[in-house]
């Protein structure tokens, strides 16, 4: 994986998440309950914070073994697509059932953070 790929996928998950924050705030508040709008604020705060820890993972890649940088790399950008994508569609109506998808992402966080973790305490550099 490479470094440029990291930035732009940490880059695009961020300003996606700026864009669908904004979005609940001015274009949802007067559609959707107290409670689907948590659920969708919910979603943007983690998929910014782990669309930042992508980019920590670009930044720090020197200081990383690679095949744990990746695995932890891999978690977050998988944990946003299930936790916060599924926080997004229950918010909109989707069906309940998709709510045992958000554990899902939110153990795939995690297991990204551990793997972080593992990966500078495996560099070998």
């Amino acid at each position: 994986m490479a470094i440029r790929t990291l930035i732009v996928l940490g880059a695009g998950f961020a300003g996606i998440a700026v864009i669908l924050g904004a979005f609940g705030a001015h274009g949802l508040e007067a559609r959707l309950s107290e409670r689907a709008l948590a659920n969708w604020q919910t979603g943007v705060q983690y998929q910014f914070t782990h669309a930042l820890a992508l980019l920590l993972v670009a930044a720090l890649w020197g200081q990383l073994s690679p095949a744990w940088g990746i695995a932890a790399a891999l978690a977050f950008g998988f944990g946003i697509l299930l936790f916060s994508g599924s926080l997004y569609g229950l918010a909109l109506g989707a069906p309940r059932v998709l709510g045992a998808v958000a554990p899902l992402g939110g153990t795939l966080f995690i297991l990204g953070w551990i793997a972080l973790a593992i990966a500078a305490l495996r560099n070998t550099a």
